[in-house]
């Protein structure tokens, strides 16, 4: 949770609170990285996905990932992101990638209008265009 974006974290503690009402517990497995830990996700990824255009999908770059600027966090277990899918919006909470239903940013215009419409895979966000 170092490092993390205070707003993120913020909306992330408010919306971990709620679940508990829901019998719900959240696992954050992933919040900020280094750039050196990004590389060797990316790197691994690479390795096991055979080329720098598949691992694409599921790992960005150390300069375009959200986790190294503290704006992402990875949520575990199905009931979280379950829980998440439906409530995230209300704490600015969005899903971002169709293919990774762990990965959420903050995106605070969600709690007034939803999340916005989520992507196939990272490959397919304007952000992580080199």
């Amino acid at each position: 949770m170092a490092n993390l974006d205070s707003d993120l974290l913020d909306a992330l503690r408010r919306a971990a609170t709620d679940a508990v009402d829901d019998e719900v517990e959240f696992y954050v497995n992933g919040g900020w990285r280094s750039p050196e830990y990004q590389e060797q996700l990316l790197r691994a990824a690479i390795s096991k996905y055979g080329s720098e255009k598949e691992a694409a999908r599921w790992v960005a770059t150390p300069d375009t990932s959200p986790h190294v600027s503290g704006r992402a966090i990875d949520i575990g277990h199905s009931d979280a992101t379950a829980w998440l899918s439906t409530h995230g919006a209300r704490y600015g909470l969005c899903q971002i990638y169709r293919n990774e239903p762990w990965h959420y940013e903050l995106r605070p215009e969600a709690i007034d209008h939803g999340c916005p419409p989520m992507y196939a895979d990272p490959t397919h966000d304007p952000r992580m265009q080199r």
